[in-house]
């Protein structure tokens, strides 16, 4: 059967389940695109703090998340980098606080709308692996292979908190379980793309198991459907 556009992959996931690192390792494994749409709503919440927007300023976030000059790239020792407006913001849209930001305003249908069309833009040849929380449900739902990577709210709180000391932030383990904890529901119960497995997503528990052994499961679901190598 031959194929009438590029194939893609989505890893859905609640923050801390490890999607973002396995998304990136099979994009590196395959040579595809990557889609970090948590990013894209990263930014939309850091533009609108600096812009001085109110918090519940629906209209205001939309319309940045339309019009923002957003890039991806690379630096030249190969890290990843973010650009917003020309300005190199790849740590600041990683801070706990961009990350609560960006849980609040993907809450809205203006938000959401206004980047449906740049996330559908990065399918392109050879393939693509979107990260986020509604790619299989929402932005792909025709997606080749649907997964859906979870663990332990426990475990997950443990991930972010070394994430963070490993970055130098002064985060306590239990206030970040309770942030954790508000994100989930929040991301679960918005009335626009909760955050859920899609029907036919296969469900990976990646509770204390290795990242190697979480890629190589995700390389075996694309060779069992044709879409790699």
């Amino acid at each position: 059967m031959s194929r009438t556009r590029s194939p893609i992959v989505t890893i859905d996931g609640p923050s801390g389940s490890g999607k973002g690192t396995i998304s990136r390792a099979v994009a590196r494994r395959t040579g595809w695109h990557l889609l970090d749409s948590g990013a894209l709503y990263r930014l939309v919440a850091l533009a609108g703090a600096t812009a001085g927007l109110e918090s519940v300023d629906e209209r205001g976030h939309g319309e940045i998340a339309a019009s923002m000059d957003a890039r991806f790239g690379s630096a030249p020792d190969g890290s990843e980098r973010v650009w917003l407006d020309g300005r190199d913001v790849t740590e600041a849209i990683r801070s706990e606080g961009a990350g609560q930001g960006a849980s609040r305003v993907a809450a809205w249908p203006a938000v959401r709308a206004a980047l449906l069309g740049r996330q559908r833009a990065f399918a392109r040849s050879p393939g693509l692996v979107a990260d986020g929380r509604d790619m299989g449900t929402v932005v792909f739902p025709g997606a080749d292979l649907k997964i859906f990577l979870t663990a332990t709210p426990e475990e997950r709180a443990l991930r972010r908190h070394k994430q963070l000391k490993d970055k130098g932030s002064d985060v306590s383990l239990p206030a970040l379980s309770r942030e954790i904890a508000e994100r989930d529901l929040r991301d679960q119960t918005r009335p626009v793309a909760p955050l859920r497995p899609a029907s036919d997503a296969c469900v990976i528990d990646s509770t204390g198991i290795k990242i190697e052994a979480i890629v190589g499961r995700v390389l075996e679901l694309m060779t069992a459907r044709c879409l790699w190598p």
